[in-house]
């Protein structure tokens, strides 16, 4: 694996970006600290300083020389040195008692506290220190100098210069080893990716993504598009099937089509026979484009988007439906009976499609009920949504012949004498699995167990 295809992972830019976020932070936090500490011990300082030295102004400058005096002759300043200094001074500038070597130059005495950096050895080779020093002038014209080291935040600061130094350095180790395996382990993931859709490709429709079984993002990618994989190769069977279907079904009528014509033309002497050719050869072509515009139906309901749905009233579809087959069922002495509940719940779906399905099955019903049949079209509600039942008197489906009725140009024996195309119950499954509808078949209604039942269950709208 080459390294800069490691450095353009996403997981080592993430793991980069969050370390430097991290270091970033971390630098602010200890910079806020110091900056507070600071500002806190300099207030205590000039608290000190403040108050000691108004009080020191108001006693007399022989008593406060000989305080300054005896507390230096007896070390208080020794184990303090570097914490206090006190200094009076003539006004000609000569120390008259304390342990400042010198009046310190630029020191204004105003009596407030100020920030020097001063040399409070009398080793001429040591280093200035900062210190914390006010001064104030007495009634006599002498000068009292208070002082307090600031060496011991210097070397605070010190400590936490060197602590971020110290601490940055493993953290960005830390989080670029981090980011390194967490993109040695996504290139893995990615690499078995594209070895397995490099196989798809090849045509091995029957490889899936790895899963490692961990339910993160990628194993939650991986399942999704194994889903579309499965529904792809589903997709690819089915159109399979079509194709073979199409070419099964369509050879029969085009074939009766050309011997019909191949007869008309040896007996072209008898026109009367020519346009009784031409006539049945116009209805196998049309029996034709009805198979060809069933199957595009279809085609276009199972790829139609749910952008067209909408509340409606199933009363209301079983009666537009009721007005348009009644007729058609009285002239073939066939009772049609209509059913309706005082206030089914409402569903939701396209309703152009929904009276094509329901279309579908009681045309259906009409078609295989003998004379003196019934069919009966009901609505019901079942839970909180409704289902519509279509009910006939005719030669019923087998138990076993349930599950196939609805693939493309499946007829069963019952139904072959009856013209048609096969394609009327597939275009309501591609109709109800639009809508995500269900629909089955139950015995039918008869004494002697003839008939069938077809019930479409319809999800209930979501206002209902």
């Amino acid at each position: 694996m080459r390294i800069p295809e490691l450095f353009r992972t996403a997981s080592f830019r993430l793991a980069l970006g969050f370390s430097l976020a991290f270091s970033t932070i971390t630098v602010l936090l200890l910079a806020f600290i110091f900056y507070q500490t600071t500002i806190l011990e300099t207030r205590r300082v000039d608290r000190f300083l403040i108050t000691d030295s108004k009080a020191a102004s108001r006693e007399p400058v022989e008593q406060l020389s000989r305080e300054l005096g005896l507390r230096v002759g007896h070390g208080l300043f020794e184990g303090l040195r570097r914490l206090n200094f006190a200094g009076l001074f003539a006004p000609s500038g000569q120390l008259l008692a304390g342990n400042i070597p010198r009046l310190p130059e630029g020191l204004s005495a105003d009596g407030r506290p100020h920030t020097l950096s001063l040399v409070l050895d009398d080793d001429p080779a040591a280093a200035p220190e900062p210190v914390r020093a006010i001064a104030r002038r007495l009634p006599g014209g002498e000068v009292l100098v208070l002082m307090r080291s600031l060496a011991d935040l210097e070397r605070m600061r010190y400590v936490i210069l060197r602590a971020i130094g110290l601490s940055l350095a493993p953290a960005l180790g830390l989080a670029l080893t981090a980011g390194i395996f967490m993109s040695l382990r996504a290139l893995r993931r990615v690499k078995d990716v594209h070895e397995t859709m490099a196989r798809i490709l090849s045509g091995d429709l029957h490889e899936r993504l790895p899963l490692t079984g961990t339910g993160d993002d990628f194993d939650q990618l991986a399942a999704a598009v194994n889903r579309v994989l499965d529904e792809l190769g589903r997709l690819l069977e089915q159109l399979k099937g079509i194709g073979n279907d199409i070419a099964h079904d369509l050879r029969t009528p085009l074939s009766r089509v050309r011997a019909r014509l191949e007869r008309a033309r040896a007996h072209e002497e008898d026109a009367e026979a020519l346009r009784e050719a031409i006539d049945r050869a116009i209805i196998g072509l049309d029996q034709v484009l009805g198979i060809i515009t069933a199957l595009l139906r279809i085609g276009e309901i199972e790829t139609r988007r749910r952008a067209g749905f909408a509340p409606l009233d199933p009363a209301q579809l079983a009666r537009e439906i009721a007005d348009l087959y009644a007729p058609i069922a009285e002239e073939r002495n066939i009772a049609f009976r209509l059913a309706l509940p005082p206030a089914p719940p409402p569903i939701e779906g396209d309703r152009e499609l929904l009276l094509e399905a329901l279309a579908n099955l009681v045309g259906n019903a009409i078609k295989f009920t003998p004379e003196g049949g019934e069919v009966a079209l009901e609505v019901r509600a079942e839970g909180r949504g409704a289902a519509f039942v279509v009910r006939d008197t005719g030669p019923g489906i087998a138990p076993e012949e349930r599950e196939f009725v609805f693939k493309r140009f499946y007829r069963s024996d019952k139904s072959r004498h009856v013209e048609g195309s096969g394609l009327g119950l597939s275009l309501v499954k591609a109709i109800a699995d639009l809508h995500g509808f269900a629909v089955r078949i139950n015995d039918g209604p008869a004494p002697d167990g003839k008939g069938a039942v077809f019930i479409l269950d319809c999800a209930p709208a979501p206002s209902a």
